[in-house]
């Protein structure tokens, strides 16, 4: 089984890179698909789901991932409920044995045990508005200003939730096997090599 985890700054286009790496390699492709899999589990809406999870919430509870995972009260807490049914939606991806691209959800770290491929995709700040601007929903006129808090907002929020789980740190080249950076590039050229990468990659490793 082989298994590509995608971790991204918001705006930079990871999430279509990871459908297209996932259609250049004939792999199953996971994003919306964990939160639709946890709002069925749960009995919930997706779209309460889906906000509750990218607000971190309960990231404001100051104790380490250990801590917080031991902690009656945080338990509690719809959004932790949520947290842990996402790992046990992930661990069963796992489980089935397909090859898959999963896009964010500290999928990185949940599976280290399978030995995923890992990468990071990042950009410089003026691509990361410009590519918001292109495919902002019809009528969604968000500022420059507005788009670059939003952007430092779930960015803090995504590195919060990988030290809950992690010594390693969110977007540091160190803590993944590639770091792509979508600046200058068009997503749909960049999937094809990424592509390549891959196979030479789960070669080399043995998968």
């Amino acid at each position: 089984m082989k298994i590509i985890t995608i971790s991204r700054e918001f705006g930079s286009g990871g999430r279509e890179l990871g459908k297209r790496l996932a259609d250049e390699l004939g792999f199953d492709y996971y994003d919306r698909e964990i939160i639709t899999a946890i709002a069925s589990a749960r009995g919930m809406d997706e779209g309460y789901v889906e906000k509750a999870l990218e607000n971190h919430a309960w990231q404001n509870i100051p104790l380490t991932y250990g801590g917080a995972f031991a902690s009656t009260a945080v338990f509690q807490m719809p959004q932790m409920e949520l947290l842990v049914e996402q790992r046990r939606v992930i661990d069963g991806i796992a489980k089935a044995g397909k090859d898959c691209v999963i896009v964010g959800r500290d999928a990185d770290i949940l599976l280290a045990e399978q030995h995923p491929l890992t990468l990071f995709v990042c950009a410089d700040t003026e691509a990361k508005v410009r590519r918001c601007v292109e495919r902002a929903a019809e009528g969604e006129n968000l500022t420059t200003r507005a788009i670059e808090q939003k952007m430092r907002q779930i960015d803090k929020a995504r590195a919060r939730s990988r030290e809950m789980l992690s010594d390693s740190r969110w977007g540091h080249a160190g803590s993944y096997h590639l770091t792509i950076n979508t600046s200058s590039w068009q997503i749909k050229e960049l999937a094809p090599v990424i592509a390549n990468f891959a196979r030479s990659w789960f070669a080399r490793s043995g998968q």
